[in-house]
């Protein structure tokens, strides 16, 4: 076993491999960018690098300061965590060439599943069933056409070098096929380099599927059953699970061994995924799964295979990668019970899933499940890196069991003033649909509308009222319930919640759960976090309507690009500028026809949530 491991990664995954390793008495080193200086996983380590500014492609993204603090400890090995620098074939083969431990896949494995089309001829050529579809080099408009009506439509382009949802368009007709075909090569070439694509069925009612494979240097490979991976928004996971609801013995033994057979076609080592797509339309079939990717890393969601089979997945890549064998061979392995993985984002879904930064003044995270969180209650969510606060783990000896226990989970959350989406999750678990596993990767997009809270419930309001009226007395000149000479009052309060003014019934007997910060007081209810407060005497709700032509940014963020110039005259709808942050673009457009005023920003420029950054000024003023 390694003596020392520099973990080059951040946040909850940087302190689940610390936990591991420290059991294993392995020395940990964590590096970290200056917007991480205070997170937990700096403390947590036995030694702290600093490797340079808060932009990850000039810190954990940077290969040369990642090799240069390993030079400087003299760590034995790397880990890379998931994200940045795990799936670098480049960088995997530098470490190994300074003789220094990977724990991750071999540099030759990485490349030969980095590229889409050559992963699924190899695959094929492997005997592992690929998605129908065309692979081939010739690239020209008249070919790929042909191809898309011979596979028939809807078809889907993919860019070859893409991920992460990018370099992706469903076509489903000759009509859009060309349009949508240049449109998907522009966005593979800005975020790939690469504008190839290839073209597959488009499946109507998709699972997403995977398998947890593991291979060590001696030629041994299993694979630890799967996960379903089908509730998804925008193409990113929210939940997933273990085992897949609705896979019987059969279909099951089929994804699992094809899975093993991908991963023996590349001579694989160590953790790695094979990403099924199923068409779930009749329910799920072996001839009715294929192969889309492999993740050549260990994954987000692997902890709900670590309830499900009670091993150590950190602990086999550390003894896999010091070169012994697999913990334990196939016939070993086994499942028990089923288990849910609820991803905690900070964002705000009523407001189209925002990101959310700032200071966690409060947090406070369930105690009855699994947690794995990168952060602590006065810690900064900063717009740099992933928005994710914490992985909810809930495991239980069935489906239903494990549900009710992510759900109390998640509605136990508290988070404040960053928003979050524990309230959706909390929702989506109690869900019908979902608790029957009627799923698959469109159920967030046909259900987001009814599980997302864009103003509190009668229960909710009545807490308000119920807790504000405490706070005011029983007085009946100072109470906020009305009063009559002769009858009883009828007991309701004006008060006001998220800047909205409600009639609330306040009920004694009403449990709420809040809490007071230096300006405002908030209510916890079923995850969502709503501050209230008394409103003035005179106060009638505000017009929230596109008002005077002040833009203000949403978020955070980058402006990575201005559409317009002072002066300019610009139709409702318009885009005016774009600013990025978490990964997330988000466009600012014009509310009404009118000249551009003001421009308080250029491209390149960091903005603060609320920060003024154009006006647009009505034509007629």
């Amino acid at each position: 076993m390694m003596e020392s491991l520099l973990i080059a990664n951040r946040g909850e995954i940087a302190r689940r491999i610390i936990r591991t390793a420290k059991m294993l008495g392995i020395r940990t080193i964590a590096v970290y960018s200056e917007a991480d200086a205070g997170l937990p996983f700096v403390r947590e380590a036995d030694e702290a690098i600093a490797i340079g500014p808060s932009p990850a492609r000039e810190s954990y993204l940077s290969p040369e300061r990642i090799l240069e603090a390993t030079r400087k400890n003299g760590a034995a090995a790397i880990h890379p965590g998931y994200g940045f620098l795990s799936e670098n074939a480049d960088f995997a083969e530098a470490v190994e060439k300074a003789g220094i431990i990977w724990v991750g896949a071999p540099p030759a494995a990485i490349r030969a599943m980095g590229l889409k089309d050559a992963a699924k001829e190899l695959m094929q050529a492997a005997g592992v069933p690929v998605t129908p579809g065309y692979l081939g080099s010739d690239q020209s408009q008249e070919r790929l056409t042909a191809e898309a009506e011979a596979i028939g439509y809807p078809v889907l382009i993919k860019a070859v070098a893409g991920g992460g949802g990018k370099g992706m368009r469903r076509v489903d007709g000759r009509q859009d096929f060309a349009e949508l075909l240049a449109s998907c090569r522009r966005e593979a070439v800005a975020a790939f380099g690469d504008d190839r694509v290839l073209i597959e069925r488009y499946i109507a009612n998709p699972r997403h599927i995977e398998v947890q494979v593991f291979a060590d240097q001696h030629g041994n490979c299993a694979h630890l059953f799967e996960r379903d991976c089908s509730l998804q928004r925008r193409h990113q996971k929210v939940i997933e699970e273990a085992p897949a609801p609705g896979l019987d013995a059969a279909t099951r033994a089929a994804i699992c061994d094809a899975a093993v057979k991908a991963a023996r076609a590349v001579n694989y080592v160590g953790a790695g995924t094979i990403e099924f797509i199923a068409d779930a339309s009749e329910g799920l079939r072996p001839d009715r799964i294929w192969f889309m990717e492999m993740n050549t890393r260990l994954q987000v969601e692997h902890p709900v295979t670590e309830a499900i089979t009670g091993e150590d997945l950190v602990l086999w890549q550390l003894k896999v990668a010091s070169g012994e064998p697999l913990p334990k061979m196939q016939d070993e392995i086994s499942m028990k019970g089923w288990a849910l993985e609820a991803r905690l984002y900070a964002e705000n879904p009523a407001a189209g899933y925002l990101p959310s930064t700032g200071r966690l003044e409060h947090l406070r995270l369930p105690q009855t499940v699994r947690v794995d969180s990168g952060v602590e209650e006065g810690d900064e969510i900063t717009a740099f890196y992933d928005p994710m606060i914490a992985k909810i783990i809930a495991h239980g000896p069935n489906r239903q069991a494990a549900l009710s226990k992510l759900a109390a989970a998640c509605a136990d959350i508290e988070v404040w003033p960053v928003r979050s989406n524990a309230g959706l999750l909390a929702r989506i678990a109690t869900d019908p649909d979902f608790r029957a596993a009627r799923i698959d990767t469109g159920f967030l997009d046909r259900h987001g509308e009814s599980l997302v809270a864009k103003e509190p419930d009668a229960t909710a309001i009545d807490r308000a009222a119920s807790v504000l009226s405490k706070k005011v007395g029983d007085d009946p000149w100072s109470a906020l319930t009305g009063f009559r000479i002769a009858g009883p009052s009828d007991g309701r309060v004006r008060v006001r919640i998220d800047g909205h003014l409600y009639w609330g019934q306040s009920r004694p007997e009403l449990e709420a759960n809040t809490v007071t910060t230096a300006e405002t007081t908030v209510l916890f209810d079923a995850g969502d976090a709503w501050p209230i407060s008394l409103p003035a005497a005179s106060e009638v709700e505000a017009n929230h309507g596109p008002g005077d032509g002040a833009i203000l940014s949403p978020m955070p963020g980058l402006v990575i690009s201005v559409e317009v110039a002072e002066g300019d005259r610009v139709a409702k709808g318009d885009r005016l500028l774009t600013v990025e942050a978490m990964k997330m673009e988000h466009s600012l457009r014009a509310p009404f026809d009118g000249i551009v005023g003001k421009l308080q920003v250029s491209t390149g420029i960091r903005v603060s949530e609320n920060q003024l950054v154009v006006t647009v000024i009505k034509e007629e003023e």
